[in-house]
């Protein structure tokens, strides 16, 4: 068996609904939207955090945040976890990063040059957690000041949260572009599979694109919708709702929506999505290339992002501890031609921790047996239900966020129809009927006539939490 090469592709705190084969008119995301076309485009995919080293710590191996011990960003991933990547460099893979990999404490103030890292596998590694100065190593940084151009961001015409970054040709998400294609031109004759992970850090604030991707957003910005928000809707919501709505992060970040105007809001949404179309004409480099080397039928491209982005909706900006679908849904298209079916718009349920297993079945591998995701080759290759997958989704988020004076702990479920999200010690939580209020705008946690439905869904996030029990954790003896 020929064992797939692997582009795996993953953006920063990009929602589901930033790409146009997601229904997104504005964006400019033809690169994208092609790749979909050719491959399986989820509809219905859940990252497990809605934090970034929990959920990239999950996806690379595979199991769940509670599982993992890596619950936080500024916690590390235990030493003895197993990244998939680890297994398939081990399997002969030539492994590669550019950008971030950020399941370790990763802040200047702690770190004297990069993130710890562990036995990760990767052997060709280009490490940027973010553009920004203050790293004693940050080869990105590097790469800018070799060209002599400085990491400028200016604010747009005054507007406090939408800056203006670099031009295209200087930015990170075009570095990490560059370091990819040199990997797969130089592997190309090799024989040997390999896999690069792309991690860009845009679309995540701050929000700072090229001005000439901005600017073709600024004559139509009227059109740019508001947030999805309606006066009074968190009030009987969990009380860390209400904190970042009067301030990101806890109340210390700035983002405050109820000051912010009509334009502000709207400037900042085109902001994030020309971030968008910066990383679709990236995307589109590197496939490209992956053509031009004929290496195209012979490697599974993913495109995915880590966890979302409120945007405003719900009177919300950035992330934290709540699980409406701009926070927790995210694109997901998987592309192999000839191997993987083309053209499917899957409705079915998935979560990021398939990933790592989907990756072992595709190269034939054996099934770590730590790992708690269920592989989604069969379903990517025709041997499965394209529209079926899980019953449910899960979530979880335990205390990232240390500005609250309540300790925010809190865990998701989602069902075909329903959402329930429990704030745990609180006594309180959410309540969604997706199908008469898509918008998450009405919250039945306390209304009798959906008691039942309460219930049911209690009962299948009690199992859900049970279920991330370590599978490693085996019986040593009959007592």
């Amino acid at each position: 068996m020929k064992r797939p090469n692997v582009l795996w592709i993953c953006t920063d705190q990009q929602r589901f609904d930033t790409l146009g084969c997601y229904g997104n008119r504005f964006v400019r995301t033809e690169n994208l939207d092609r790749l979909a076309g050719k491959g399986v485009q989820f509809l219905h995919a859940f990252a497990q955090s809605t934090v970034c080293t929990p959920s990239r710590a999950s996806f690379l191996t595979g199991r769940y945040p509670r599982t993992t011990r890596c619950r936080q960003n500024g916690q590390s991933i235990p030493a003895d976890e197993v990244l998939v990547t680890r297994l398939l460099r081990d399997a002969g893979y030539a492994c590669g990063l550019s950008g971030k990999l950020h399941i370790s404490a990763c802040h200047p103030d702690v770190c004297a040059t990069m993130e710890r890292r562990i036995d990760d596998g990767y052997n060709d590694f280009h490490w940027s957690h973010h553009p920004g100065p203050g790293w004693a190593t940050n080869e990105y940084m590097d790469w800018l000041h070799g060209r002599g151009v400085e990491l400028t961001r200016t604010r747009f015409r005054g507007f406090p949260h939408v800056k203006v970054g670099v031009r295209a040709e200087h930015h990170q998400t075009t570095w990490c572009a560059d370091k990819a294609i040199a990997f797969m031109k130089a592997n190309a004759s090799t024989g040997r599979p390999w896999l690069f992970s792309v991690n860009i850090f845009d679309p995540h604030h701050s929000f700072d694109p090229p001005m000439e991707y901005l600017q073709r957003y600024l004559d139509r910005l009227d059109e740019v919708p508001l947030p999805n928000y309606v006066d009074g809707e968190l009030d009987n919501k969990p009380v860390w709702q209400r904190i970042d709505a009067a301030g990101a992060y806890g109340g210390r970040h700035g983002y405050v929506s109820a000051e912010m105007t009509g334009e502000e809001h709207r400037l900042l949404r085109a902001a994030y999505w020309a971030m968008v179309d910066l990383i679709d004409d990236q995307v589109g480099r590197m496939l490209e290339v992956l053509d031009e080397t004929r290496q195209l039928e012979d490697t599974i491209v993913i495109f995915m992002s880590d966890h979302g982005e409120m945007l405003g909706d719900h009177g919300i900006y950035l992330k934290g501890c709540y699980f409406y679908e701009p926070a927790v849904r995210v694109p997901l298209v998987v592309s192999m031609p000839g191997t993987v079916r083309c053209g499917c718009r899957s409705r079915a349920l998935v979560e990021l921790v398939d990933l790592a297993p989907t990756l072992l079945d595709a190269a034939g591998l054996p099934r770590h047996p730590g790992m708690q995701g269920r592989s989604l080759w069969r379903l990517l290759t025709g041997d499965a239900d394209a529209d079926y997958h899980r019953d449910d989704v899960y979530c979880e988020y335990y205390n990232a966020n240390q500005n609250y004076e309540t300790a925010a702990h809190a865990t998701m479920v989602r069902s075909d129809r329903h959402k329930l999200v429990v704030g745990h010690g609180t006594g309180g939580g959410e309540l969604y009927d997706l199908e008469d209020d898509p918008n998450e705008t009405h919250n039945r946690w306390d209304e009798p006539e959906h008691r039942n439905v309460k219930l049911t869904m209690m009962n299948r996030l009690c199992d859900r939490m049970a279920w991330t029990v370590d599978p490693l954790l085996v019986r040593d003896g009959p007592w």
